[in-house]
C-alpha cells in the first residue's frame, strides 16, 4: 500500500532525491577530475625516476586510487539509484518476453 502524501511533501521528496544525484554527479566530477590529475603527477615522478614513458603509463600503482575511489564511487550510485538502476521492472518484463520467445525452452 503506497502512503498518500501531499503535494508539498511530494515536493520536499523530490527536492531531496535531486539533491541527492546533484550531489552524485558532483562527486563522480571530482573522481575524475582529481584522478587524471593524480595519475598525471604519478606518472610524471615515474618518468622523472627513470622509467619509459610506456612503463610509466602501463604501471597499474598509478591507478590504483582509481581502484578504491571508484568502488566508493559504485557505493553511492547504489544509494543513490538503488538497484532499480540495473534490474528494473522493465528488465524483467523484457527477459520474462525473451524466455518465452526463446525455442529452446
Amino acid at each position: 500500500m503506497e502512503p498518500n502524501f501531499t503535494e508539498e511533501q511530494r515536493y520536499i521528496l523530490a527536492k531531496k532525491r535531486v539533491e541527492k544525484i546533484s550531489k552524485f554527479y558532483k562527486h563522480l566530477a571530482v573522481y575524475i577530475v582529481v584522478n587524471i590529475f593524480l595519475s598525471a603527477i604519478f606518472i610524471v615522478g615515474d618518468i622523472n625516476d627513470g622509467d619509459t614513458f610506456n612503463e610509466a603509463v602501463f604501471n597499474y600503482h598509478n591507478y590504483k586510487i582509481w581502484l578504491f575511489w571508484g568502488i566508493g564511487i559504485v557505493f553511492q550510485a547504489l544509494n543513490t539509484f538503488g538497484l532499480t538502476l540495473f534490474m528494473n521492472k522493465d528488465w524483467e518484463q523484457k527477459k520474462i518476453k525473451e524466455y518465452m520467445n526463446d525455442k529452446k525452452i
